[in-house]
């Protein structure tokens, strides 16, 4: 199983502090059943910046404790980058890091409660400069919540989006739980990640999350979700089938 979105590599953000807690979320992918993890550290973010050239030299520090420790997990470098107008040129400027380095998918989170006016520009941008954009967890932002249109406008026109295995489980609580099905029901989510930051609070379930997938959607979604991570840190095309727009539930008699 692959994690493309992990918050693995020691000091650098809100995830492992220390490598002893490295080594331990190390230990809980690989008990997941997770063989590649990719460690995205934020960047840009307004606290954290993690530039490209030092999160390379992290991973290959931490793949070679990893292979001291026996550890068998092979860690791949990446970046989650808080959207900005000038990504694009981060990206020529070699600060922005594509999900291990020589794709062309690049993350691009949002803040937790907006979208920019721009963001559809700059998706657009992006692709003809020869990158595809991948959407952090949108089941978590509170405008795409309020309006998913917003996520349906960027799938479609060409973006991609990825759920946090955690929201999948339900342990940001019913509504997102809730809301993360609707994304995979109006073929919305292509991918499924941890963004796991340590082994309590903030941890994996990926194993968890596909299999409630699979409860509810059958194998075939699980496939698409699992070959789709292994497409990404290939550089391959994507599977995707046309987006839906999110059907709004009705209220009845305001009970709900």
């Amino acid at each position: 199983m692959i994690d493309i979105h992990s918050h693995i590599l020691p000091g650098v953000d809100d995830g492992a502090q220390t490598i002893e807690e490295s080594i331990q979320m190390a230990e809980a992918a690989v008990k997941d059943g997770i063989t590649h993890i990719v460690a995205t550290p934020h960047h840009n973010n307004g606290t954290y910046n993690n530039y490209k050239n030092n999160i390379k030299i992290q991973v290959a520090e931490l793949n070679r404790t990893f292979k001291e420790k026996g550890i068998d997990l092979q860690v791949l470098p990446g970046q989650e980058t808080r959207i900005y107008g000038e990504m694009i040129e981060g990206l020529s400027a070699s600060e922005i890091l594509p999900i291990n380095d020589d794709t062309n998918y690049v993350f691009v989170e949002f803040p937790s409660s907006s979208v920019p006016r721009y963001a559809s520009q700059l998706f657009f941008d992006m692709q003809v400069a020869g990158y595809q954009p991948v959407i952090v967890h949108p089941e978590r932002n509170k405008a795409i919540i309020e309006n998913p249109d917003l996520l349906y406008s960027f799938v479609k026109r060409g973006a991609f989006a990825q759920l946090t295995a955690a929201s999948v489980c339900g342990k940001f609580g019913k509504k997102i739980k809730k809301f993360s099905e609707q994304l995979i029901e109006a073929n919305l989510a292509h991918l499924i990640a941890s963004d796991a930051h340590n082994t309590t609070s903030r941890g994996f379930c990926m194993s968890e999350a596909y299999s409630e997938v699979r409860k509810n959607y059958g194998l075939d979604m699980v496939y698409m979700l699992s070959e789709n991570a292994e497409d990404v840190i290939a550089g391959q095309v994507l599977q995707a089938e046309p987006p839906h727009h999110v059907k709004k539930k009705k209220k009845v008699l305001g009970l709900f």
